[in-house]
């Protein structure tokens, strides 16, 4: 009831954004925007068939509390995809766990995660001495986090690893966080500012933390936000048993509740959003007929609230914000500069390197190898992290109680996502313009004199729209610290008086004019002048490598752009000599088993090894016992000792070394059924089942044989023949 509650008054203010978004949209495309052009290529779909990452890693399975060797796949849409082995990701059967990111955090150890527990159900806290909720059997976990879904553990062998896996969960929770896509002019506003007024309506100014995945998913976490403190002391007395089983129900009960939340706010958002695609041709046709009326009768309004509102604003602004723009401003630029003074520095020394190993090794064969992996250096997660970090540093102290500024996530993940985007367009224009050269040179010392001057003329095309780029992020990013502190400062004495403007406006236009959205604005321009103003003085300022507004970069290359347009460079096929195009299921296959963007350099024994010694086809799976026994816990140093174990009995033939080399553990039954929730989390765990035996020499179409799943399946349809399985990517 509670639920229906909240999105029912949401739906009512997407609708009323909707009008508004879609008359910004028009008169938009109508009066078009001026601007700096931007002098990089944009590449239109980045990572096409490629996987980001692939590698094994230890996942603690909560219905038999054992920690099992799953191989991890990371493909172009961020999500983590777990299968039981490397052979069942080759074979293409269906994964184990997907998961989508958005919301998550991830952790590196167990106490700050048993912390977040511990908050999350107050009252009850492990005693001293007790068994916590989480052992992990190495020193290095990785945890993904969530406030209202299911957790997931994982671990791996080595400190070196546990900061690769780290850049690579950071990177998918990144990207999955920005889930509403940029390029809906009207749809995406209309959510966000629906987002925004209902918050407002129960006075929650600020920026907020779970603004984060798909339109669904913010919905949901918007429902649970209101949802979650009555569940907690409704349910929380009502929990049995010791501390750390109390916090594993009620972590389980939120991960339900919250799933049905998904459940409910995804049909009633998308019956809104049908609606409103319903009434649109004739919205936009009523807007394109009388938009100059419209427009007069909105300066009207605003002209009204100016004069009443105005007043108030600027002694606001003057008092309370004015003073510490400066700060703010300072605050947001070091770690932003640096940031992107450090992409600069990336991209240009992988350049650099390339050109010399290039000429050092020969020629054109080594230039298409570099340029493959090259050209997908932004989606590297661990060569991008020293450019993230100089994010973190990110600080606004004392501002940000001063302001409401719940956390500084917000701002350290846009400004990644730009870094990101700015080191893609470097990449891609220099990859143009020097496969554009390609045909013109004659030996090494052209290539290599080429080579620089591209790199030369990208580099002076980055600075300027990362100048560009990072005036207009400042600019936003004051916007969204100062605008929802005045609008709370104003409120109580503007806000009760906004009804008795409801009048102005003609009935005929109430669909895209509204009263609150017209304050809004009023209170913006109110900042906005000091705002401009503080970012011009700073761009000045030669330590943040800004460009002045006056400065304008002619387009020394008038053509570029149209290469831009053409189709995406494939440097392997088109420069490997082999003319004859491979059948569409083996491209298929190799581009899943081949193409990972990041390359394992380190001399370690990997994974792999060991697993291709174990899942020989035909070689029997190893069998589970048929009933737990009950164990001692185990120090870290035993588990990691145990496991070590079990990979000599169950491997004889494969030497296996007792130094931290050795990565892999004893796989479990291939299982076919994949644990899916809203946003691709996990289905609520069922009873566990024991495992289908498998006899001793069984062929290889048997040691592969599906057996029961650990975990439920997702209500409504069956995941068994791999149809019914459903993602939020």
């Amino acid at each position: 009831e509670r639920t229906g509650k909240v999105l029912g008054e949401f739906c009512r203010c997407y609708k009323e954004q909707f009008g508004v978004a879609l008359f910004n949209s028009v008169r938009y495309e109508i009066e078009g925007a001026g601007g700096p052009q931007a002098q990089l290529l944009h590449r239109k779909v980045p990572l096409e068939d490629h996987v980001i990452y692939s590698g094994n890693i230890f996942q603690y399975i909560e219905e038999n509390k054992k920690w099992r060797n799953r191989f991890c796949v990371v493909p172009h849409n961020y999500g983590l995809v777990l299968y039981e082995n490397k052979l069942a990701y080759e074979r293409e059967l269906p994964p184990r766990v997907l998961v989508n990111s958005a919301g998550y955090k991830v952790l590196t150890s167990v106490e700050q995660y048993l912390e977040l527990v511990n908050n999350s159900l107050p009252g009850v806290t492990p005693k001293s001495g007790h068994s916590p909720i989480l052992k992990c059997p190495t020193d290095f976990p990785l945890i993904l986090w969530h406030p209202y879904a299911r957790h997931y553990y994982f671990c791996v062998m080595t400190g070196k690893e546990q900061q690769k896996w780290r850049a690579v969960f950071q990177d998918c929770v990144r990207h999955c966080n920005n889930g509403i896509s940029e390029d809906s002019k009207v749809e995406a506003p209309a959510f966000t500012d629906a987002i925004r007024m209902y918050r407002q309506s129960k006075e929650q100014y600020g920026t907020w933390d779970m603004l984060c995945g798909n339109e669904t998913q913010i919905l949901s976490n918007l429902v649970m936000e209101e949802l979650l403190p009555e569940l907690r002391s409704a349910i929380g007395p009502r929990l049995k048993g010791k501390a750390p089983e109390r916090q594993r129900t009620w972590i389980q009960v939120s991960d339900a509740v919250y799933r049905m939340v998904y459940e409910l706010a995804k049909a009633q958002y998308d019956a809104a959003v049908a609606r409103c695609e319903q009434e649109r041709p004739q919205l936009e046709s009523t807007i394109r007929t009388d938009m100059d009326q419209i427009i007069t009768s909105k300066e009207h309004l605003a002209s009204k609230i100016r004069a009443f509102v105005l007043p108030k604003a600027e002694v606001c602004v003057r008092n309370h914000v004015q003073p510490y723009i400066s700060s703010i401003l300072e605050a947001l630029m070091t770690p932003t500069s640096q940031g992107f003074a450090e992409v600069r520095e990336v991209f240009f020394k992988e350049v650099t390197d390339m050109n010399m190993n290039v000429v050092n090794e020969g020629g054109l064969e080594k230039l298409v190898e570099y340029m493959e992996k090259l050209s997908h250096l932004a989606f590297h997660p661990v060569k991008m992290q020293s450019c993230y970090e100089k994010m973190e540093q990110l600080k606004l102290e004392g501002l940000q109680q001063r302001f409401d500024v719940s956390s500084t996530s917000v701002f350290k993940q846009r400004a990644q996502i730009h870094m990101r985007q700015q080191m893609d367009d470097a990449v891609y224009t220099f990859e143009t313009l020097l496969h554009q050269e390609l045909g013109k040179l004659q030996g090494k010392d052209d290539l290599c004199k080429s080579i620089q001057r591209i790199l030369e003329r990208v580099l002076k095309k980055f600075d300027y729209d990362s100048s560009t780029v990072r005036k207009k992020f400042f600019r936003e990013a004051l916007l969204q610290i100062t605008i929802p502190f005045l609008l709370k400062k104003l409120a109580p004495t503007c806000k009760g008086e906004l009804a008795k403007f409801q009048e102005l406006i003609f009935e005929d236009f109430a669909s895209f004019i509204l009263v609150e959205n017209t304050y809004e604005e009023v209170v913006l321009q109110s900042v906005m002048k000091d705002i401009m103003q503080a970012v011009k003085e700073a761009a000045v300022q030669r330590k943040h490598n800004l460009y002045r507004d006056s400065m304008v970069m002619h387009n020394s290359d008038p053509n570029l752009h149209l290469l831009g347009e053409g189709p995406a460079i494939d440097w392997s096929e088109e420069y490997s000599g082999q003319p004859e195009a491979e059948p569409g299921a083996d491209r298929r296959r190799r581009a899943k088993q081949v193409v990972s963007v990041i390359q394992d350099d380190e001399g370690t024994l990997p994974y792999g090894m060991v697993a291709e010694a174990l899942l020989q086809p035909g070689s029997p799976e190893p069998r589970e016992p048929e009933e737990a026994q009950p164990r001692v816990p185990l120090s870290p140093q035993d588990a990691v000792r145990e496991i070590r174990e079990a990979l000599a009995q169950e491997s004889p033939g494969a030497e296996v070394p007792s130094g931290a080399g050795m990565r892999r553990a004893a796989p479990a039954p291939p299982v076919p059924a994949a644990e899916v929730s809203p946003g691709g989390q996990c289905a609520t765990p069922a009873s566990p089942v024991p495992a289908a035996e498998v006899l001793p020499g069984a062929g290889e179409q048997q040691c592969h044989q599906r057996g029961d799943p650990e975990a439920g399946e997702r209500p409504g349809g069956s995941t068994e023949s791999g149809q019914g399985l459903q993602t939020e990517f």
